[in-house]
């Protein structure tokens, strides 16, 4: 099996050591001739083993096909245990490039961070110049983020809202519910309006129950429920409402008159209250 093109190293595949070739960029494979000291060509069986690379010049997270680590793009071997090159690698002019080489500067796009990139060869200089002008924030990003953060919370707002109006509405369904236990529709529209500006339309069936509460309680008793706000329509709209008027003289009052059970009802002489008789919409007269 194959071994290590180092000079000075034995390491093999035999042995547990991972190799790899020498890369096919030529810029790239002569750094990693120079640094082996040696002057030679490598053949595309040459390869040189894990242990002249440093921890920095492998990926941390991938792995290679085969399982082991697998080298950066751009990885330089640089640990060798030789001297001084005697001679160049190359009969063309090159830079001998330090054993321990500079830290790697990734170049950001504003903020996003999936956007590296790794510099082609010779185009290093012009990376640099731009380093600065890549590293300023996206002003456009910024602002989209802003307007994303003032949404999401707008959103949240609303929705707080429409929480609070689901609530309500259900405590609202469940009191329409209770009241229908005892009073008409109509009596449950009239809760809405105001006292002294009442148009309420009177169901003959609020007709008669206010008839039996009349009877019931008496004038008195009768204009103290409308006077607490329960809905009953006045007394002159109930005498004009009710279907069957027989006119009678006589000096008993509507209380001796209800006690004969006749269902006669003597005429109202009280004035007209207020907004009475002029505000209350009339129907099935």
């Amino acid at each position: 099996m194959g071994g290590c093109s180092a000079p000075n190293c034995s390491n093999s595949t035999s042995i547990g050591k991972q190799l790899f070739r020498f890369p096919k960029d030529p810029v790239r494979k002569k750094k990693w001739v120079v640094n082996c000291r040696r002057d030679f060509e490598p053949t595309p069986h040459s390869r040189l083993c894990q242990d002249h690379f440093e921890q920095s010049q492998f990926e941390e997270i991938a792995r290679s096909p085969a399982g082991g680590k697998k080298l950066k793009p751009n990885a330089i071997p640089t640990l060798f245990n030789v001297g001084e090159p005697p001679y160049p690698a190359f009969t063309v002019p090159y830079i001998l490039h330090p054993l321990k080489p500079e830290p790697e500067k990734e170049l950001n796009f504003g903020d996003h961070g999936y956007a590296r990139r790794t510099p082609l060869p010779g185009l290093e200089e012009e990376d640099a110049d731009r380093t600065s002008e890549d590293q300023q924030p996206c002003t456009h990003c910024q602002l989209l983020r802003k307007q994303l953060e003032q949404e999401m919370q707008h959103t949240a707002r609303l929705q707080k809202e429409a929480e609070e109006m689901k609530k309500r509405l259900y405590r609202l369904d469940r009191l329409e519910k209770g009241l229908q236990n005892f009073l008409y529709e109509d009596q449950i529209r009239a809760l809405s309006l105001t006292k002294r500006s009442r148009r309420a339309v009177w169901s003959p069936e609020t007709i008669l129950k206010a008839r039996n509460i009349r009877c019931a309680v008496g004038t008195k008793g009768y204009e103290y429920l409308r006077e607490i706000g329960y809905p009953l329509p006045s007394y002159r709209t109930l005498c004009n409402r009710l279907e069957t008027k027989i006119m009678v003289t006589t000096d008993m009052s509507c209380e001796e008159l209800a006690e004969l059970g006749l269902g006669l009802m003597a005429t109202c002489d009280s004035p007209p209250e207020v907004g009475d008789n002029d505000e209350e919409e009339l129907i099935g007269v």
